[in-house]
């Protein structure tokens, strides 16, 4: 059941270049957080990788620590309490084994405490052409549980990046009455250009939801270009914000009615319905009839 409400909020993208450096990219957001809640946010939400953009598994693994003695963590749920406002951090980093890390998303209630924790569940293990290839795998362990909380406005469903291509994870968090879906993410810029606008227009109109997807942008440290053009999506796949190449912030006023009157004119979570597939497919019973008169 929705926790829909029709009061009006603020919700706030921040878009990073995040490098090599924990406390570099710590600085940077804190910058742009406070430039967020100077513009009025009530909510915001940083990209995937907040903490560190690293290919070498060396590199990673020597800056990154356990969840509870990571200092971004903290210190941005110190920020949250005293600026009373929601820091979603899109995610972060956290090594979770020798040999593992997690990428987790945490969800920063107004009083500094983690209301909700997601572990992405999909890892980015892909070819792209031009021999740009990605093993997410090799160094993190996925996730296995979709997440949702509540905010004073609605219901949050959490997901990371590459979550964005498997529809079914967000049919699951609307019809565990998510208003609202983060899609904080690290976009190659080659899949960024072909596929960012579309997918996340269409998680947000399939669903009837408000879609946030805070972005990293543009050329890191470790060679990564990233897409940028972080999105603030409507229920009826208008884009209400979007960012360029650069970080920065961008806002835009959040009217959770608009969620309840996109799913009143399209009802599509209440018409969807499963399917029991065969193996292999049975042939038409009208082809048989065909067949039976056909000359041998």
């Amino acid at each position: 059941m929705s926790t829909t409400t029709t009061s009006t909020f603020k919700a706030g993208l921040v878009q990073m270049r995040a490098g090599l450096e924990p406390h570099e990219n710590l600085a940077a957001a804190l910058a742009l957080i406070d430039e967020g809640k100077r513009a009025g946010a009530d909510y915001l939400l940083t990209p995937e990788m907040t903490n560190i953009l690293a290919l070498k598994r060396d590199h990673l693994f020597a800056k990154i620590v356990a969840e509870d003695e990571d200092v971004t963590l903290a210190t941005l749920r110190e920020v949250a309490r005293k600026l009373s406002v929601y820091i979603h951090i899109g995610s972060l980093a956290i090594k979770a084994s020798p040999e593992k890390a997690v990428n987790r998303s945490f969800l920063i209630d107004r009083k500094g405490d983690v209301a909700a924790r997601y572990d992405k569940i999909h890892m980015f293990d892909v070819d792209l052409a031009g021999g740009e290839s990605y093993r997410e795998s090799n160094n993190y362990r996925s996730g296995d549980l979709a997440v949702v909380a509540d905010l004073p406005w609605g219901r949050l469903g959490l997901t990371v990046c590459y979550d964005l291509r498997f529809p079914a994870l967000y049919r699951a968090l609307a019809e565990a009455g998510a208003s609202f879906l983060a899609i904080p993410s690290a976009f190659t810029r080659q899949t960024g250009e072909a596929h960012w606008h579309v997918l996340q227009r269409a998680r947000a109109i399939e669903n009837g939801c408000f879609v946030f997807a805070a972005a990293q942008g543009g050329k890191h440290e470790n060679g990564r270009e990233t897409f940028g053009h972080s999105l603030i999506v409507d229920p009826w796949g208008r884009i209400l914000a979007e960012g360029g190449a650069e970080p920065g912030v961008f806002i835009a006023e959040i009217d959770p009615a608009e969620v309840a009157a996109a799913r009143g004119r399209i009802p599509s979570l209440r018409h969807g319905r499963r399917f029991e597939l065969l193996e292999p497919m049975a042939e038409p019973t009208y082809l048989h009839a065909v067949r039976e008169r056909e000359p041998i």
